[in-house]
């Protein structure tokens, strides 16, 4: 029996559990994307769905429909917009098969739409800056109220409106990330974030406070066309069902919503412990392989990726101790992956292939620091930040310019206008200045007597003095 024979008895199953559909709306709906081999699906640009990663495609709504794709057997199809009303109007002209955008299922929603099972929940927020007076209520707020122009987010504030006379602005110019990093910065009074999201940006700006809860828990989930019959909303439910059971939709928001990495005094203190216990064991593998490049810069970037750990796997399944993709170990020559000494070579080459192609006119140190910024954000993204940074008026050829820049690739103002799309340039910002902290303390280490590489509280305070001055 052939795979899409199979599926097709399976949308034949899925449809008599659920009380029978007629044979016409059942060929209208889930047999027809079997047929057809693709599913097409709605998304939003952000970190919470959708968005090109360095090497690849990445974010938790993509990864949850590629698992639905495969679960079916057919292609995935994903097309992203910035704004929920556009894939409203593509769900409703027939151009998209489902959407998949942390669309909240409140009373309206369920009304205008068909829902897929729910998936995870999320609560609307009242964000303010820590240290401005936390507000309890919408009468305690004194100052501007901005969200972004987004029907789940106005609908939102609507029940609020029977208690409270509410005022705020809306913004097509900036998304939710960009509001939470003005109320931080103390550009803006309030906000609204969904849980998902503010948990996220919080690890960035840890003096995001929440003043009160605008909504209840509301589930999330997909939303389907109203013309949909039930076979595809029952293959959803089994999809889920089987996510939920196998664990594997509990790890997935693990990955992507449980854990940021940041530098600080903790972090510091584990890389002492590294250098003293992990770094010995690759160190020679690292001298081997560095070629060219200082095998301590091939070290720091080793330790930022995995911790120096040759298991380590990311959610869009990079691996191993240099964190490589399929793709790349291949074209490495790599066979194995969680190989310390493959991935290293590896990961040696890789990064001096992206050196070699930063354009010859950027000279040292700021080359590196670029091919960092490739490792971790794409070649791609970098080329987006550049003509930026130019158009900006400032040397795209300056890594303390492009730095500047890399951020607005988080901005739609600037994303939707580049070639690649969003990317999280600030994090790729923190990723260098992180390596570059990494490197100058094993080069520190490793000058000096051995007595210094004992873990003892003065040696850790001495390399907190001298990482934290950069």
């Amino acid at each position: 029996m052939s795979r899409k024979l199979i599926y097709q008895c399976l949308c034949v199953l899925l449809v008599v559990a659920i009380g029978g559909c007629s044979q016409y709306q059942f060929e209208s709906s889930l047999k027809q994307i079997i047929d057809k081999g693709v599913i097409r699906v709605g998304s939003l640009y952000g970190s919470t769905s959708y968005y090109n990663g360095a090497v690849s495609t990445e974010g938790f709504e993509y990864e949850l429909a590629k698992g639905f794709a495969d679960y079916l057997g057919v292609k995935l199809e994903v097309y992203p917009y910035h704004s929920f009303d556009e894939l409203e109007q593509e769900l409703a002209q027939g151009r998209l098969d489902l959407i998949a955008a942390n669309v909240t299922m409140t009373e309206d929603h369920k009304n205008a739409y068909t829902f897929g099972p729910a998936y995870q929940s999320t609560v609307f927020e009242l964000v303010y800056k820590k240290g401005t007076g936390r507000p309890r209520n919408f009468s305690q707020l004194e100052g501007t109220l901005k969200i972004t122009n987004n029907t789940l987010y106005r609908e939102a504030l609507k029940s609020a409106r029977e208690h409270y006379q509410i005022d705020w602005i809306e913004t097509d110019e900036k998304d939710v990330e960009e509001l939470l990093q003005m109320v931080s910065t103390g550009e803006l009074d309030y906000t609204i974030s969904d849980s998902n999201i503010l948990n996220i940006v919080r690890r960035r700006y840890p003096n995001l406070g929440i003043g009160f809860s605008v909504t209840d828990t509301l589930q999330v989930g997909w939303v389907l066309d109203e013309s949909s019959d039930d076979s595809l909303r029952a293959a959803l439910i089994e999809f889920f069902g089987s996510m939920q059971l196998s664990g594997q939709l509990s790890a997935l928001e693990d990955r992507y919503f449980g854990h940021v990495r940041t530098f600080d005094f903790v972090d510091t203190r584990a890389f002492v412990r590294a250098v003293n216990n992990k770094l010995p064991k690759y160190k020679d593998m690292f001298i081997a392989h560095a070629g060219e490049i200082d095998w301590r810069l091939i070290a720091a970037i080793g330790y930022q990726e995995s911790h120096w750990d040759p298991d380590a796997v990311s959610p869009t399944g990079v691996r191993g101790l240099m964190m490589l993709t399929r793709a790349t170990a291949k074209d490495m020559g790599l066979s194995d992956r969680t190989d310390a000494e493959q991935s290293i070579s590896g990961g040696a080459r890789y990064f001096a292939r992206l050196l070699r192609r930063i354009p010859a006119r950027v000279k040292e140190p700021d080359r590196i620091w670029m091919a960092m910024a490739s490792y971790n954000v794409g070649l791609g993204h970098l080329e987006d930040a550049r003509r930026i940074t130019e158009s900006m008026g400032y040397n795209p050829d300056l890594w303390i310019d492009v730095k500047r820049h890399l951020p607005l690739l988080r901005q739609k103002k600037y994303y939707q206008s580049t070639r690649f799309g969003y990317a999280r340039g600030d994090e790729a910002v923190h990723y260098v200045e992180n390596i570059r902290r990494y490197y100058d303390s094993i080069v520190y280490l490793e000058s000096e007597s051995s007595p210094l590489l004992d873990e003892t509280p003065d040696t850790e305070q001495s390399l907190l003095q001298t990482t934290s001055t950069e």
